[in-house]
């Protein structure tokens, strides 16, 4: 039943957008038209137009992704069991936290070029700082109880490392994820608006310089359908890896 909901809710929005562009309360110009915009896309992967751009613009996101949480979740053990060193390096920390660090995109493409490094390099930024507080924040909520107890049995510190930090933060890590997959995406398309010459961001660029919005909505839905493949592969992982943490009854399909 929840999926009815979803779609019906989907077809209302569509609906009123197309109502909309059809009398012109909601200005073509400006919005778009639902019908050209999914016109647009089927072109693209009829033509095969999309597919050297998507491919580009999906492997920068997920070697961002990829990168960006392997640091973070090293980063944060690591800081999470050397209190010494985090406060040492904090300041630093949440300096280049408060950074935006988009502003971040037209060094990357000084130093790394206008290719694929600049791209995920940007997202990697975006997605380390994510998941390094997530990961630190779980190491610090471990139970002392717990901790004291472990010891007590004899458990060395890999043990402790390998059967209580990480399973405590890994619940905290695919929390994380889940808005890591939409950042990765945000770090490469922005460093492709910024200087590109492939990928769906170069694409929506194009675009949006011959005022062709109906292409630049278009990129976007494709950008949404990527990003939301991933955050359902990212929950089906952790459905498998995490089985032994009790979960909230939810409301299911039926």
């Amino acid at each position: 039943m929840i999926s009815v909901y979803r779609v019906a809710l989907a077809a209302l929005l569509i609906g009123l957008w197309y109502v909309g562009a059809q009398t012109g309360v909601l200005s073509p110009l400006f919005f778009g038209h639902p019908t050209k915009i999914a016109l647009q896309v089927v072109d693209w992967f009829r033509t095969g137009e999309i597919y050297p751009h998507l491919a580009v613009t999906l492997t920068e996101t997920l070697l961002a992704f990829a990168s960006g949480t392997a640091g973070g979740v090293l980063a944060g053990l690591w800081l999470g069991l050397s209190p010494r060193s985090l406060a040492v390096l904090d300041p630093f920390i949440k300096a280049a936290n408060a950074m935006p660090r988009v502003i971040l995109a037209p060094i990357f493409a000084m130093w790394f070029g206008l290719g694929m490094g600049s791209k995920v390099a940007l997202g990697f930024t975006l997605v380390f700082f994510i998941v390094f507080f997530n990961v630190l924040q779980g190491v610090r909520e471990v139970s002392p109880v717990v901790l004291n107890g472990t010891r007590m049995l004899g458990a060395t510190r890999a043990q402790l490392l390998r059967h209580v930090y990480l399973p405590a933060a890994m619940s905290w890590v695919f929390s994380s994820l889940h808005v890591s997959v939409g950042m990765a995406f945000v770090g490469a398309v922005i460093a492709e608006y910024l200087g590109s010459y492939r990928g769906v961001g170069y694409l929506i660029l194009q675009a949006q310089g011959v005022f062709d919005v109906d292409s630049v909505f278009a990129g976007i839905a494709v950008l949404t359908a990527c990003a939301l493949v991933l955050d359902t592969i990212v929950t089906l992982a952790e459905s498998r890896l995490l089985v032994w943490q009790p979960r909230a009854d939810i409301p299911r399909d039926s």
